[in-house]
Formats: structure tokens, C-alpha cells, sequence
């Protein structure tokens, strides 16, 4: 669709295209309308939304504050983080990652100088100023446009006399391998064209200082939770030149021009929504009523609540921070992972029932290989899209997503495989386990997903005939599987399946202390590294 702006809804000054590097990664995942608004940051939603987070939700924002503090005011590291413990924003947990990622930084850092002395290269300095890319024009251009400004977030650092300048891209966890060539070749584009510069909110980047244009720059990509780092980028600046006309240039064409909608977690972020024909509405799904006061607006998923319910402490460290312990993954979470991409990727050409099994599985060692062969066997046997006529819609795991205006969640929503049959949809979802499930215990309490899916389908976030639409659970081990069917339409069906999400989804809703629940959860889960309750409920097991 073409592009309209400002969007219904929004209020603002469309004259200013600002851009970042996250908009130069083109992912499938996020809105290319809501990208596009993004590059324009005077355009707002009106009347305003509220912005309040009990916490703070950007896990990299603590470990930059505290960065600033200790290469441009010398505060030492001790002080930095004890500021960072007094901020009632920071979540314990949080602040216990922060110290371990400072550390690992200010080592990598440590180290990469010291190998650059050793080869006679001259040393870099912290800069505190941003660098921006800027041009202006006198009358709008035809995106309605009179300023362009192109920022690169990131540690930034330079020789003493600027013909170096260094950028240090952080990541959460480990180093980012898959960035894009679009938008390392920008970050290197703004390094060399960059001018020092500083911003207020809603005002636009103003030089602060002379400058001479680097002869060289380098890129280099850390992992704040592994501490490794990597050289990304070491061009001189013809060639950073050269990477922006070939890969940024025409990416950041795309980006700020695109009007297509694709609904999804990004729809959290955007200015746009409440004028936005999508996603579906569903107001009052969840069932639950709001926080007392207005908060941010989020995103749940059924396993954001399964979560939540196990540990709200869990919940908000890897589901919120996405932080990861970075310790191996269990034998169950590597082989159910593997066995979904080989079906994914096989689903999308259509059934599985005569593809020949692999000779190996990504993540798995030769002896983990036979029991994910064996699941893959039985699914084989009766695949869903087995005999399927070719006139029927196939969709290998799309992103659902529905928007409850009266909470301002939005719901996502990701089934392994969705199709047509007979004009319903069927939903399909696929588990493997190590025995036979549901002893005891209702199938849509075991998998709370389901009971999601319920509610979705029956919102009629899916069109089709809700008649004829069905889900599928199967489940698959190594000597057998199992199937069971659930109608979406059915009113005692629809009474379990918010029973069991509103009681998951009400203490998420209000929950702003995201406190520890310790219990055997603990032992396996990815944020004990830094949860001392945790780590004391195992040390006295």
C-alpha cells in the first residue's frame, strides 16, 4: 500500500526523516508502514499514549548509562554501579547483569587496545558526542521532507587527532553474526560523514564542534553477555563510501518509503496503531481488567504468560530483557528445536510424508540424532498436508497477531503450521516429548497455547468459515505420537480456554514488582546467573 503520512491517529511534523541502524536489518518480522513512521520521530500518537515502564526495559540502556559515566565523567566503576543500584528502575536481576556486562566490556576494550598498541597503532578515545549524518533542503522534498538525519547508536571512540574513528555495536548476548550488510555499511557511512553532534527530545541533532573527516573507521560487535567481541568493519573511507551507494543507500530508499502493513510485535512501538486498520481488535480478550495506572503498551504470548506464571522474575528478565545465561540448553529444548526447523523447512514445500530423513539435525550429536529421527518418523507418516488439494492456503509458522484496545496489549501469536481445508482454517501445532502426555490434566491447562488459540480463532482474528476451522495439537516421541482436535467454536470449549488464560494473564497485567517465585524452576532457568533468590533456593536443595 502507498505510503500516507501522518497517519490517522498521529499528530506531527513529517518534515524531519530521522533513521537508525535497526531499521537497515529489513526484517521480515517488523511493519514496513510502522518502519517508516519510525524514521519520523516528530510524528506521534494523538492524543498521547503513556510511556510509563516499572522498570527498565531496554537491557543494553543501564549498561550505556553507566559507560557514559565511566569514560566521560572518570567515575570509577564501583560508584557508576551503585548509582545504578539506587535507580528504583533498574530490577535487581537486572542491575546483576549490568555489573557482569560492564566488566566484560571494559576488558574487551582493555584487551583490543592493548593489541593495537602492540602493532603501533595510535590509541582511541571515548567520544561523547553523537555523530550524525545530516542534509537539508530548503522546500520538502516528495516525501514531505526538508532534513535528513542518519545516527549510528553504538560506544564511540577516536584517534586523538580524527583520522580513526572506532564504533563498538552492543548486543545483549553474544556477538551479532547476521547483522546486514545495509547496515554495517551505514554505520561505517556515518562514521565518516558524521559531524559532532548533540540532541534534545523532539529537536534535531545540532553540530556542536569542528571536526575533520576520518580517514578510517572501524566497527567492531560485542556480546555483552559472552564478552567476545569481533571486528565487523575496518575500511578506509572510500570504502565505507563505496559500501553505502551498494547496500545502504537503496535500503534506506525501501525503508522510508514503504506503506505495506505486516502486524506484529512492532506494532507495540508504533505511533500508528490506533489509526491503523490492523491488527484485529479484539477488546476485553484476555479477560482481565488493567493496571491502576496506565503503563506502556506491551506484548503477550502464551509463553510470555506461562512464564510469568512459573517465575515473574524469569518473566521480565528473559522475556522482557532477553537475557540468556549463555549456559548449554538442555537435550529436550535442542532436539524440539531441531526437529521444527527440519519441518518447517520441509512444510514449506508442501507435505513431509516422502522427504528423506537427514543425516544429521543442526544441534544434535550423532547419539541425540536416532530419537529425533524417530519423532520426525512418526510425523512423517501422517502429515498434515498429506493429500491436501493444491487449491488450499499453506502458511509454515506466520506470525498471528490481534490488539486489545481496552488493555493496549497487543497478542502474538506463532503456530507451527497453518491450512485451509473445506474453507476453515486449521490450526497445528507440533511438541515433541520424552513420554506420553496429559495424565491427568486438561490438555488446554498442560498447553496453555492452545487455549490461546481458542481465543484468537474464536475473535476471528482468522477469516474462513469458524464452522469448518479446527486446532490441532500433535504430539511426537520416540515410540509413538498423538493427536487431538479442538473446535474453537465450541461455548464450553471458549469458557475453559478464558478460564485458564485469564487466570495466567491477571496477575501479568497488574504485576509491576516482578518479584522471584523460587522453586525447582530455578535450576534450568536462564536468568540464575543473576537472581540471588534463585541461586540461594538451589544452593540449600
Amino acid at each position: 500500500m502507498s505510503l500516507s503520512l501522518p497517519p490517522p491517529g498521529t499528530d506531527g511534523d513529517i518534515r524531519l526523516i530521522r533513521t537508525s541502524l535497526p531499521l537497515l536489518r529489513e526484517s521480515p518480522d517488523d511493519c514496513p508502514h510502522g518502519n517508516a513512521l519510525r524514521a519520523r520521530p516528530f510524528v506521534r500518537q494523538a492524543p498521547p499514549r503513556s510511556r510509563r515502564t516499572p522498570f527498565e526495559e531496554f537491557a543494553l540502556g543501564p549498561v550505556m548509562k553507566a559507560l557514559d559515566s565511566i569514560e566521560h565523567d572518570e567515575t570509577e566503576l564501583e560508584s557508576a554501579l551503585a548509582q545504578l543500584r539506587r535507580n528504583p528502575k533498574n530490577h535487581a536481576g537486572h542491575v546483576d547483569w549490568v555489573d557482569s556486562a560492564i566488566r566484560s566490556y571494559l576488558s574487551a576494550r582493555a584487551a583490543h587496545e592493548a593489541r593495537r598498541h602492540a602493532l603501533g597503532h595510535p590509541a582511541t578515545l571515548p567520544v561523547r558526542t553523537q555523530w550524525t549524518a545530516i542534509a537539508w533542503r530548503n522546500s520538502p522534498d516528495s516525501r514531505g521532507a526538508t532534513r535528513y538525519e542518519r545516527t549510528a547508536w553504538g560506544r564511540r571512540y577516536a584517534s586523538a587527532d580524527g583520522s580513526e574513528r572506532e564504533l563498538w555495536l552492543l548486543s545483549v548476548n553474544s556477538v551479532k553474526s547476521d547483522r546486514p550488510a545495509a547496515e554495517i555499511a551505514e554505520a561505517a557511512s556515518v562514521m565518516v560523514n558524521g559531524v559532532p553532534s548533540r540532541s534534545a527530545p523532539r529537536e534535531v541533532f545540532r553540530p556542536v564542534a569542528d571536526h575533520v573527516r576520518p580517514k578510517r573507521v572501524r566497527i567492531i560487535g560485542l556480546g555483552c553477555g559472552s564478552g567476545e567481541h569481533k571486528v565487523l568493519a575496518d575500511w578506509d573511507a572510500d570504502e565505507a563510501d563505496r559500501q553505502f551507494t551498494a547496500h545502504a543507500k537503496p535500503a534506506l530508499a525501501r525503508v522510508v518509503e514503504d506503506g505495506r502493513l505486516t502486524p506484529g510485535s512492532s506494532c507495540v512501538r508504533c505511533e500508528g496503531l490506533m489509526g491503523c486498520g490492523l491488527p484485529h481488535r479484539t477488546p476485553g480478550i484476555l479477560g482481565v481488567p488493567g493496571p491502576r495506572r496506565p503503563r506502556a503498551r506491551r506484548s503477550v504470548s502464551a509463553t510470555d504468560l506461562r512464564v510469568h506464571s512459573l517465575c515473574p522474575a524469569q518473566f521480565h528478565l528473559t522475556r522482557v530483557l532477553h537475557l540468556k545465561s549463555g549456559t548449554p540448553e538442555s537435550l529436550p529444548i535442542r532436539r524440539g528445536r531441531a526437529v521444527d526447523e527440519w519441518l518447517n523447512l520441509r512444510h514449506e514445500e508442501g507435505c513431509c510424508r516422502n522427504a528423506p530423513l537427514p543425516d544429521l539435525l543442526p544441534g544434535l550429536t550423532a547419539s541425540e540424532l536416532p530419537t529425533a529421527l524417530a519423532m520426525l518418523s512418526q510425523h512423517r507418516r501422517a502429515c498434515p498436508l498429506d493429500g491436501l488439494p493444491t487449491a488450499e492456503r499453506v502458511r509454515v509458522q506466520p506470525r498471528l497477531t490481534a490488539y486489545d484496545p481496552e488493555l493496549d496489549v497487543v497478542l502474538i501469536a506463532d503456530p507451527d503450521l497453518l491450512y485451509t481445508r473445506a474453507g476453515g482454517w486449521i490450526w497445528h501445532e507440533t511438541k515433541t516429548a520424552a513420554k506420553r502426555p496429559w495424565e491427568g490434566r486438561a490438555l488446554m491447562e498442560t498447553y496453555p497455547q492452545l487455549a490461546f488459540a481458542v481465543l484468537m480463532m474464536s475473535a476471528g482474528v482468522l477469516d474462513g468459515d469458524p464452522r469448518r476451522s479446527l486446532i490441532e495439537l500433535e504430539v511426537l516421541y520416540e515410540n509413538g505420537s498423538r493427536c487431538e482436535e479442538i473446535d474453537p467454536g465450541d461455548p464450553d470449549t471458549q469458557a475453559e480456554a478464558r478460564r485458564i488464560i485469564a487466570a495466567l494473564a491477571g496477575p501479568w497485567a497488574v504485576d509491576e514488582t516482578y518479584l522471584p517465585r523460587p522453586d525447582d524452576h530455578c535450576k534450568g532457568c536462564d536468568a540464575l546467573a543473576h537472581c540471588a533468590v534463585g541461586r540461594a533456593h538451589v544452593e540449600t536443595r
